[in-house]
């Protein structure tokens, strides 16, 4: 089964722009929907971000709409989230994670990272 690891995590301040990376394990990734998932201090995980198998639809919470873009390369195994005008509120830790199809909470993953630590400062 895939397994997923995020990276590019860190401290940022507002208005500020971050990457995160999240590398699977395996040439199946092609066949799976990817999403991001986040878990802000005291709060349940929830959905930010998803990307189709092909990477031409994507899927966004709306807070993020026009700030956030998802991206993937198949040929690497790679699925990408980059945050730009990064808000307090979009502190959290982020994960990756893997499904058949769209999926809007994080128990229907069918895979997940162990999660990157984003902090924005105010």
């Amino acid at each position: 089964q895939v397994q997923l690891v995020e990276s590019g995590g860190g401290l940022v301040q507002t208005g500020g722009s971050l990457r995160l990376s999240c590398a699977a394990s395996e040439r199946t990734f092609s066949n799976y929907t990817m999403s991001w998932f986040r878990q802000a201090p005291g709060k349940e995980r929830e959905f930010v971000a998803a990307i189709s198998r092909g990477g031409t639809s994507t899927y966004y919470k709306e807070s993020v709409k026009g700030r956030f873009t998802i991206s993937r390369d198949n040929a690497k195994n790679t699925v990408y989230l980059q945050m730009r005008s990064l808000k307090p509120e979009d502190t959290a830790v982020y994960y990756c994670g893997a499904s058949k199809d769209v999926v809007s909470r994080f128990q229907y993953l069918e895979r997940w990272g162990q999660g990157t630590l984003v902090t924005v400062s105010s």
